[in-house]
């Protein structure tokens, strides 16, 4: 009888240990978005710790790095032990190069400055000052180390975005900084070229990918589609939204509409029509576009060989709409606004091809602080945003905001650890973000 009641003790606590487990597994299958009991509740808190990188940008000669922070599960950042990777290269200084006032272009007119590889042992970012692209193994630790011959020539002038499609790099040479001598006496035009990945992380030039466009048209962005086939990019200076068939030898083949004007509700009356950051869908062919200074986002239909449509626009609540992150399941799409210091969350669950704004938050931070690029987490749990010191006004004002993302509405609330102040150095500012 003793024996009986002993073994059915240890079945029960057995099973106990079952549903435990069987919770946790359930919660890794769904990629933590099904977050339903207290075993749930404490494997999501566990899991959203991670490590946050963006670039400092210093325009000195080798002066250019990748900062690394931990984040814990309340979305505090802590410098890594080893807080600065240096890049070999140079960044770029804080300066209007078109325009002025509150419409100037400066030099962070671009996206996706810092990537990683989908397996997250590969870190690449630009050196905009010394036109080169530098690479980094990741450790488990969350610490980076240069890969053999780091960095590599960008193939142009001025790199200021990358693309990873597989083993294909796009690199985004923008040519467009008057501020820096050196590159004041180029020859060369603006391109997107690419560049094979080896193994080990090394870049090997492609023959005859580079596609060159004209003189000042300031492309901004290297955005890849999800099935790795088309690229897409943007002419923040003449207003141009380009599409690329990515071949299978590596090379870039335009799209048939490509260069396609933007639509007049793009851009406002009078001042000048400047349009930043675009965004894909996960799972439809839908590209969004950020028209910034009509404050709207826009909404196009893709082919499969890279042909877009306009379907609509959407009004967006900030001031001057720029970049776009989306999460893996494609129900909340995500814009920083700079101009008043906000992000925006549309819900893109019911209708991909129409966002409704659902909320807009304004980020801590001083005037002459604006939110540039935007990025989530592994597990969802927090949206990062770099922001950025307006033009030579308090640099000290550069910074990372982290926000709480809701597992349950998509909505965000910024931490109250955030943000994170980062130092100028020679009027240097952050840009791009990824978080692990």
């Amino acid at each position: 009888m003793n024996i009986r009641s002993k073994t059915s003790k240890n079945n029960r606590q057995g099973s106990k240990k079952c549903i435990t487990i069987s919770a946790l597994a359930t919660l890794v299958l769904t990629g933590g978005l099904a977050v339903q009991s207290a075993d749930a509740h404490w494997y999501q808190w566990y899991r959203s710790t991670g490590v946050v990188y963006t670039q400092s940008n210093i325009p000195t000669p080798n002066g250019n790095s990748i900062l690394g922070f931990r984040r814990d599960a309340l979305g505090t950042l802590t410098p890594l032990p080893t807080a600065s990777f240096p890049t070999g290269g140079a960044g770029i200084p804080n300066a209007p190069i078109v325009g002025g006032g509150p419409v100037a272009i400066t030099a962070f007119a671009s996206d996706q400055e810092v990537i990683v590889n989908p397996e997250k042992t590969k870190l690449f970012t630009v050196n905009s000052g010394s036109n080169t692209i530098a690479v980094f193994d990741i450790q488990k630790d969350g610490n980076l180390s240069p890969v053999e011959g780091s960095p590599f020539p960008s193939g142009g002038v001025a790199p200021v975005s990358l693309g990873l499609a597989g083993d294909i790099l796009t690199v985004v040479n923008q040519n467009l900084l008057p501020q820096i001598p050196a590159q004041e006496a180029s020859d060369s035009l603006p391109n997107y070229t690419t560049f094979r990945v080896t193994p080990r992380g090394r870049l090997i030039s492609i023959p005859n990918s580079t596609a060159s466009v004209p003189r000042g048209s300031l492309p901004t962005q290297a955005l890849i589609s999800p099935n790795k086939r088309l690229l897409f990019g943007m002419d923040a200076g003449t207003g141009l939204l380009r599409s690329y068939q990515i071949l299978p030898n590596g090379r870039l083949q335009q799209s048939p509409n490509s260069p396609q004007k933007l639509p007049p509700a793009a851009f406002p009356p009078n001042p000048l029509g400047l349009t930043l950051g675009l965004q894909v869908h996960p799972r439809q062919p839908i590209l969004y576009v950020a028209f910034t200074l009509s404050r709207q986002l826009g909404v196009y239909a893709y082919e499969p060989d890279g042909d877009l449509h306009l379907l609509k626009t959407v009004p967006n609540s900030g001031l001057f709409i720029c970049w776009i992150a989306i999460n893996r399941a494609g129900t909340r799409l995500y814009t920083t606004n700079p101009g008043d210091n906000s992000v925006t969350v549309y819900d893109i669950a019911k209708d991909p091809s129409t966002p409704v704004e659902i909320q807009r938050v304004v980020l801590r931070g001083e005037m002459g602080t604006g939110g540039a690029q935007l990025t989530l987490d592994a597990t969802e749990s927090f949206l990062h945003v770099v922001s950025q010191s307006a033009v030579n006004i308090m640099p000290a004002n550069n910074r990372i905001s982290v926000l709480k993302v809701n597992q349950y509405d998509g909505t965000v609330t910024e931490v109250s650890s955030s943000p994170r102040l980062i130092p100028s150095v020679n009027n240097s500012f952050p840009q791009g973000i990824v978080a692990n």
